[in-house]
């Protein structure tokens, strides 16, 4: 069955029930020939257990994979349910199976994925052997993390009664990798925060071992944005996705040990402003065009009408009606302008907006003038109109 997200991205939607639990997962072909494969782990409490499935990752050129992390009713970190690690064999499965179809290896791989899922980019690609890893957030000790925040995964995972045993076995899973080196060449991009609650106890403590990997990447966000852990991955989205076009055309950036995050949202924004206005198109000290014809209210035969005013200091002046260019008419030396229309106007009323330009391109405040078209009204000679206009830019009036 297929699925066309809002950005118009078809999305194949199937189910791998070769191992030993069935997997669910989203498939989206490459574009331009890509030759790369995108893995997409979920968090927790990501919209029906599939992660960045939002149409956030459309326009990636890879093809993508998202996994679902729902086996049995709950939510797995893709590993196990009562610590039959079947589950993990089953999602190992499908990601081989896809390759294989794909004609891709290891190294054409990027895993992805954020908290929960960031945890799994880890797990599998440091024990599988996959070039590129990005994870943002992840808990590296898990079995402590279910067990203690979120016991409904905690029993899922570990058993009814989370015995301490199994809870070690989870929690060195990760350490694990690290301590032995696997896959020493992946290159491993991991976003965290100091004010991320959960930073002291998830992440800080291994920072040494993944420091080991010549390709660590670690991006550290600082940001007064970042309330809690789940802001940290919304902070750091654009650079994330940055990080992942580049990864799935083939280009592994080198970021080493990043600090970011500075920003000042109570920043004195007032010399800017005052240079923004000095320098607007738009200028107060500009004087708006005056129109001395027709009369503000007037009633006006459908032909035969004429705009005439002044703009001192202009060279022309643009007139609009209902956002919709009408016409520009020059001003002359001594500040006149004239505008006459080449074709009837449509009865009822009309309001005609008007600003001065200057030889520099600078702007005028808008001027508006209002008046009602009608076949009563009486039409007016073009003699009278242009004696009016006239006579109003030499006297000023």
């Amino acid at each position: 069955m297929s699925k066309a997200p809002a950005k118009g991205r078809q999305v194949i939607q199937g189910i791998d029930a070769s191992g030993g639990h069935p997997v669910e997962y989203r498939f989206s072909h490459a574009r331009s020939g890509n030759r790369h494969l995108m893995v997409v782990f979920a968090n927790l409490f990501a919209p029906d257990d599939y992660g960045w499935a939002t149409g956030i990752l459309d326009n990636l050129r890879s093809n993508i994979l998202w996994i679902r992390d729902r086996f049995d009713g709950g939510n797995t970190y893709y590993l196990c349910k009562d610590m039959d690690f079947a589950v993990e064999r089953s999602v190992i499965g499908l990601i081989s199976k896809v390759m294989k179809s794909l004609g891709l290896a290891p190294g054409d791989v990027t895993l992805w994925g954020s908290s929960k899922g960031g945890s799994a980019a880890l797990h599998f690609g440091l024990r599988y052997g996959f070039r590129n890893i990005v994870a943002s957030v992840p808990q590296l000790r898990i079995g402590t993390f279910v067990r203690d925040v979120y016991p409904d995964v905690g029993r899922h995972m570990l058993g009814e009664t989370m015995p301490d045993d199994n809870v070690r076995v989870l929690d060195a899973i990760l350490p694990g990798l690290l301590e032995s080196g696997a896959n020493p060449d992946a290159h491993i991009y991991l976003v965290s925060s100091p004010q991320d609650e959960q930073y002291n106890s998830q992440v800080e403590p291994f920072l040494g071992l993944l420091q080991r990997y010549r390709n660590f990447n670690f991006i550290f966000s600082e940001s007064p944005f970042i309330s809690d852990h789940g802001k940290v991955t919304q902070r750091n989205t654009p650079p994330l996705l940055g990080i992942a076009y580049l990864l799935v055309e083939g280009i592994a950036p080198r970021i080493g040990l990043t600090r970011h995050g500075y920003e000042e949202p109570d920043a004195d924004r007032s010399g800017i402003e005052a240079y923004l206005k000095s320098t607007s198109v738009v200028q107060d000290s500009f004087a708006p065009p005056v129109v001395t014809v027709p009369a503000m209210d007037g009633m006006l035969p459908p032909e035969g009408v004429h705009l005439a005013g002044h703009a001192p200091g202009a060279v022309r002046v643009s007139l609009w009606e209902n956002g919709t260019y009408l016409a520009s008419a020059p001003v002359a030396a001594d500040g006149g302008w004239v505008w006459n229309r080449d074709r009837p106007w449509s009865t009822g009323p009309h309001v005609v907006r008007l600003f001065s330009v200057d030889a520099n391109g600078y702007q005028s405040a808008r001027a508006d003038v209002r008046f009602t078209v009608s076949e009563h009204a009486a039409a007016r000679s073009d003699a009278h109109v242009m004696n009016v206009s006239a006579g109003a830019a030499a006297t000023g009036y």
